[in-house]
């Protein structure tokens, strides 16, 4: 709800009359099942400015940084361990995402 009520916000903003598409980036590391989340939203724009709007789901790869040797990788679990040293316990600095990435209104 709080992505349809955000596209409204902004697309009432601007004055738009209906909002054409939405672009919504969900991280992998989210815990989000993304086929819950379309249908969730399927029911949530019904006779809101978004009803007839193009909904696109963009994934949000995981990537993690290691807080002993500040190496970078990319993360398919919250806690991946380090490629380069070992440690298992690693900062997770993209992927837990779920935003409103852009609106295109009419």
């Amino acid at each position: 709800m709080n992505i349809v009520d955000l596209s409204v916000e902004y697309a009432q903003r601007d004055n738009a009359c209906e909002v054409k598409e939405v672009e919504v980036e969900v991280g992998e590391l989210s815990g989000i099942v993304v086929e819950a989340l379309e249908f969730a939203l399927e029911s949530a724009v019904k006779n809101t400015l978004l009803e007839n709007a193009a909904i696109r789901i963009l994934s949000v790869p995981g990537k993690a940084k290691c807080k002993q040797c500040h190496h970078e990788y990319p993360a398919g679990e919250l806690y991946t361990v380090c490629p380069m040293c070992g440690s298992g316990f690693p900062e997770i600095i993209q992927g837990k995402e779920l935003r409103l990435k852009s609106l295109i209104v009419d």
